[in-house]
């Protein structure tokens, strides 16, 4: 094979519809819009428009509720400190939200920290954190660690 003969599978890539670029190319002229109306002229956003009707979203039924103060928390599983505390990344006496910040475990540590029992535990782990998940707590506990939650700092 050379470079020439590089091509793309058949049917990976569509040629791009090129419109209004003259008669030969079949979408001249009025580029495939027809004749005047509203979605012939250009910075036409119907949205939900639907000719004076009332329109769908609006006829439809409002369901819940999105909390504009709700706590967000950054998620870690056990299984992921595990594997930092074997490549020595963490140290499995003292692990400490700003700990797993730095290790890289999480980016931000964002309202906190909350720990959830996906993955095994092996080490002896004394974990101090925001949150933590019933299951993470017994998993921690029956390796011989602890798992503490702490309230978060009132900011």
């Amino acid at each position: 094979m050379k470079l020439n003969e590089l091509r793309d599978n058949e049917g990976a890539a569509r040629k791009q519809k090129r419109v209004a670029r003259g008669p030969g190319s079949g979408k001249g002229k009025t580029a495939g819009r027809g004749i005047k109306g509203q979605k012939s002229r250009s910075g036409v956003a119907l949205g939900g428009y639907e000719g004076g009707q009332m329109p769908l979203y609006r006829r439809l039924p409002k369901r819940g509720f999105n909390k504009p103060n709700a706590k967000e928390y950054a998620v870690i599983n056990l299984g992921l400190i595990e594997k930092f505390v074997a490549a020595g990344k963490l140290n499995a006496a003292e692990i400490t939200e700003d700990a797993l910040v730095a290790a890289g475990v999480t980016k931000y540590k964002r309202d906190g920290v909350r720990v959830l029992a996906k993955g095994a535990v092996t080490s002896k782990l004394v974990i101090t954190v925001t949150g933590a998940s019933q299951a993470a707590v017994d998993a921690v506990a029956a390796a011989g660690g602890s798992l503490t939650v702490a309230q978060a700092a009132a900011e």
